[in-house]
């Protein structure tokens, strides 16, 4: 039985006028993402068409879902907006705070003990505001979702930026900030941009080494890490169709490392299946009764250079297995010019480790294929050579691969399984390394490997590839082997090759589980009372930002100026702080602190324009904010690109610094700043970065008149007396605006639930 199966049947059971609304509204034939934007217009039917990239337009999504470390700081903000239970089906999820160390049990048990008061306060803030409450140790956020509450047709919000994955069931789904979150809970309508439409034309079909996530890894290599900004990616295609649920996820999933507002697969019946096999019958036949609805138009897919922005076309049956890497998930590799391209650029070609799972890669079939490669280890007598960690994405995946023995296999082969959560992905690991200063390489089935993300490590060169391409390489121990030809030599002396993978899209037994972990909330939560210790370092009730003082801000100080890529990683790293998600003051001491000073080339060290001397970034601006001084930070291109986590936005606002001016935004951490009331610019004339000097007192006029669509002006006042007056460009809309005169978008919020 399916949750929320009343909420399901009350959207399908409108698609069909909304459908004929917008096919109405805008006199042509619609892509499937277009029929799943209009079926959601908060509105109701469509009256208009909308602009692609140019018109913001308010949704209505069918459900919200958080992981803990960003669900922190997204309830403690719901909790500020005096509503007694949240206005649609919600979820929060257990998996980013337990670290990897030791193996499952050990690291789950541990976690428990040391995020005993994060846990309760999530559990009891769900209970009382009724959101399904998923238990450590029951999964990943988004393999949960994939399996409980992903429906074709839909559209959900969740507060992770690999959200997408649920798009492998022919469901819109973005990631984005708590605050936005926080509104759809309150019962608010959710805006987004209207997106532009990417169609990717998959033909021939999938076979021996090459899987899923090589679409994506190829895709990710053609558009780049901010290619699909601003655009949803739609797949369509006989290629399509033959790919398995839970391969469409891995592929709508990593569509977030090419900047894309979420990607999507139509309904067909390999989701249908998927849909059955995992106890969700009753959607598949609702499914089935709408669709017609649940697939782009057949004139479009026939068409499609004229109504996509942009057509790809990718020949499954010619796909290379890709490695990407490394430092980046758009340096694209095919295999057969990866060897080359390691020897060429003096990578570490010796494997330390080979890590399979996470979000991306964890289903049955990624774990059957992975499985049949390290059976081979042990049937062919080798001996693998580098260390091989497996993570299972849910507790129904993990009970079921250990029933059929494939758990057991890893295990024989030298394999480590850890717990059902994010681990190493995430940086959440306590890697056992000789020598941290030594380049070293590793390889894993993850989604994202920028530097120092999985292990803190600089010097860790990371690439991401398939299950069984990981596997196999964890055996070889070589980042130049290509198990596609080459061969190994066994404990026996003798040559042997790797026979091609062999998977199970399904278990043949059904799936199975003792206990999945979930935890449904109180009927009546009126009565549940959540408690947070004043004197917490994990947990921190939040005060309401102040308000725009109405005035030109003047007089401020460059606090940084950031050269080259600024992940949400560096701006705020995960790993060791996660601990402090909910606790704002705490976890801004890493305000930027892996953002690299353009003036000295270094991290964490920037100029205090008070005493002249160099100090960390987050105590050089409590020391402005102790003396009333404002700053500004400035940036390189796709500013805040990777995890939707909003402390990144959050941090510089509650430290006090009034603006970031980049040359280019990633689309949600732009939200995220604009949602805290933060003033988010970018270059008029991206060359005008260069006319940032480290002493600078800086004024951002203009703002009596900010309006959308009208430039304002940043004047910079050098040491030497001299200035510049430079133009800014902003995307605020009329709304967006008031949260930034009101000091937050919250602060419109609780005025209106008090009103």
């Amino acid at each position: 039985m399916a949750f929320d199966l009343d909420m399901i049947k009350k959207v399908y059971d409108r698609y069909s006028a909304r459908v004929a609304a917008a096919r109405k509204a805008t006199g042509k034939h619609l892509t499937l993402t277009e029929k799943i934007l209009y079926a959601h217009l908060s509105e109701g039917d469509a009256k208009q068409a909308f602009g692609r990239g140019v018109d913001y337009v308010d949704f209505a999504p069918d459900r919200v879902a958080m992981q803990d470390a960003t669900a922190q700081m997204a309830l403690l903000q719901f909790m500020q907006a005096g509503r007694p239970q949240v206005a649609v089906p919600s979820t929060v999820h257990c998996d980013h705070l337990i670290q990897a160390k030791t193996g499952a049990a050990e690291d789950l048990s541990t976690a428990k003990d040391v995020n005993k008061e994060v846990y309760d306060f999530l559990a009891s803030v769900s209970d009382k505001y009724g959101l399904g409450f998923w238990k450590p140790g029951a999964g990943i956020i988004h393999q949960v979702v994939l399996e409980n509450y992903a429906f074709p047709g839909g559209m959900m919000i969740g507060t992770d930026s690999h959200t997408p994955n649920a798009g492998g069931l022919g469901m819109i789904a973005i990631g984005v900030g708590g605050a936005d979150a926080c509104d759809v809970m309150a019962g608010l309508p959710w805006e987004l941009k209207f997106p532009k439409l990417i169609g990717v034309k998959l033909t021939g079909k999938l076979s021996g080494w090459t899987s899923a996530k090589d679409v994506i890894l190829k895709v990710a290599g053609i558009l780049t890490v901010k290619g699909g900004t601003g655009a949803i990616v739609e797949y369509f295609g006989e290629g399509a169709r033959s790919l398995s649920a839970t391969g469409k996820g891995t592929i709508c999933n990593m569509g977030a490392e090419i900047g894309a507002t979420t990607s999507i697969f139509g309904y067909d019946e390999k989701i249908g299946d998927y849909l059955k096999g995992t106890k969700r019958a009753d959607i598949a036949a609702l499914a089935d009764a709408v669709k017609e609805h649940l697939t782009g138009d057949d004139e479009v897919y026939a068409n499609p250079e004229q109504y996509f922005d942009q057509v790809i076309e990718i020949n499954l049956t010619e796909l290379e297995p890709h490695i990407n890497g490394p430092f980046t998930p758009d340096l694209a590799w095919p295999i057969s010019k990866f060897a080359t391209a390691v020897r060429e650029n003096h990578w570490p070609f010796q494997l330390d480790v080979g890590l399979i799972g996470s979000c991306t890669n964890s289903s049955y079939e990624d774990i059957t294929r992975s499985a049949s490669i390290a059976k081979q280890a042990t049937d062919k007598h080798l001996k693998t050579k580098s260390e091989f960690t497996i993570t299972p994405g849910s507790e129904l995946v993990r009970y079921t691969v250990e029933r059929d023995g494939y758990l057991a296999t890893f295990e024989e082969m030298g394999g480590v399984v850890l717990a059902n959560a994010c681990g190493p992905c995430i940086g959440q690991w306590a890697r056992h390394t000789d020598d941290p200063s030594r380049k070293n390489s590793i390889i894993t089935s993850f989604n994202r490997n920028f530097a120092k993300r999985n292990d803190g490590n600089p010097n860790t060169h990371a690439f991401v590839a398939s299950p069984e391409i990981v596997t196999a390489l964890a055996i070889a121990g070589d980042l130049t082997f290509n198990p596609l030809c080459d061969t190994l030599t066994n404990t026996l002396g003798e040559q042997v090759k790797l026979d091609e993978p062999l998977g199970i899209e399904m278990p043949i037994k059904g799936y199975a589980v003792e206990d999945a972990g979930y935890q449904a909330p109180a009927e009546d939560g009126s009565h549940v009372e959540v408690k947070v210790d004043p004197a917490s370092s994990r947990l921190q009730l939040l005060d309401p930002f102040p308000a725009w003082e109405g005035t030109d801000i003047t007089g401020l100080r460059l606090l940084i100026k950031a050269k080259g890529k600024c992940t949400t990683d560096h701006i705020s790293m995960a790993g060791p702080w996660l601990k402090f998600r909910g606790h704002l003051d705490n976890i801004s001491n890493n305000m930027l602190i892996g953002a690299i000073n353009y003036f000295n080339n270094a991290s964490d060290s920037v100029k205090d324009q008070l005493t002249g001397e160099y100090g960390p970034v987050p105590l050089t601006q409590r020391d402005y904010k102790a003396h009333g001084i404002g700053t500004i930070v400035v940036g390189d291109e796709n500013y805040g690109e990777g995890s939707s986590r909003e402390h990144a936005a959050m941090e510089p606002r509650h430290l006090g610094v009034r603006a970031i001016l980049v040359k280019s935004f990633a689309r949600i951490h732009e939200t995220n700043l604009k949602k805290q009331g933060m003033l988010a610019i970018t270059f008029g004339d991206s060359a005008d970065y260069e006319k940032i000097q480290e002493d600078d007192t800086i004024d951002i006029t203009g703002l009596k008149e900010f309006a959308p669509g009208k430039q304002l002006t940043v004047v910079l006042h050098h040491k030497d007396g001299s200035e510049d007056s430079i133009p800014v460009n902003h995307t605020y809309n009329a709304q967006q605006i008031e949260w930034f005169k009101a000091g937050g978008a919250l602060n419109i919020i609780r005025r209106q639930m008090a009103s």
